[in-house]
């Protein structure tokens, strides 16, 4: 259940988006699905992937949401995004940055058919998941566009705030060593720079360029840590 950590208006607000696709259980039983799902969230090993990520998330999509045609599924699938997480190896975290989206995809689906959520609107919630695991979009699917957006805000923070994001996400992995953190942080943040736009909705065009900024410097202090570390490995 919510902690003084959790904002009070979250499991009320999983409840409103739930019933709002069409959920035929009775409300408590709702409220018991989005508090099984908060729990995940609020798991203490989670250091960026928690509950302060799900409501930035949930805020972002709120700015972008003229641009969706089912915003309530798009709220869903922020909400149901990370439910399956792991950072227990370098692999995990090189290949989904921990998030497992297929699993994920799977407990949306298995806990919105309980709350008897219409089909249709449980395979979009589902697809808009399993495709964060690409967070490619093309033109005609405006929410899976806006939710890969939204996920990907952060890296557009202003540089206090991605300072911070980049401390918690060391945090949530601190059982890789550095040099093979930095080595697989390095390959995420070189793919993101390599591709044509990070933001594929209009209105989430407009973090491209502070979004570049941030990683462009991210990439070259991991450079230097990782010569630093490579030229003391020669050394001893």
């Amino acid at each position: 259940m919510p902690t003084a950590t959790t904002p009070a208006w979250l499991l009320p607000a999983y409840v409103r988006e739930a019933v709002a696709v069409g959920a035929s259980a009775p409300e408590e039983q709702v409220s018991e699905a989005g508090a099984r799902l908060l729990a995940r969230w609020m798991n203490p090993a989670r250091r960026f992937h928690d509950v302060r990520h799900l409501v930035e998330l949930l805020q972002r999509v709120d700015e972008l949401q003229q641009e969706t045609r089912l915003p309530h599924c798009v709220r869903l699938a922020a909400w149901y995004h990370g439910a399956v997480f792991s950072s227990d190896s370098e692999s995990a975290y090189a290949n989904r940055g921990g998030e497992d989206e297929d699993a994920s995809a799977e407990y949306a689906r298995m806990e919105l058919r309980d709350l008897g959520v219409p089909d249709l609107k449980i395979e979009a919630v589902a697809a808009m998941v399993k495709g964060l695991s690409r967070h490619v979009a093309t033109p005609d699917t405006p929410d899976a566009a806006v939710l890969s957006d939204a996920d990907l805000a952060i890296l557009a923070s202003d540089p206090q705030r991605y300072k911070t994001y980049l401390r918690d996400v060391r945090e949530e992995y601190a059982e890789i060593p550095d040099a093979r953190f930095y080595t697989a942080r390095r390959a995420i943040v070189a793919k993101l720079l390599g591709r044509e736009r990070l933001y594929t909705s209009p209105l989430g065009a407009t973090w491209e360029s502070q979004a570049r900024q941030n990683l462009t410097a991210e990439l070259a202090r991991l450079d230097k840590a990782i010569a630093a570390m490579s030229t003391a490995a020669d050394a001893g």
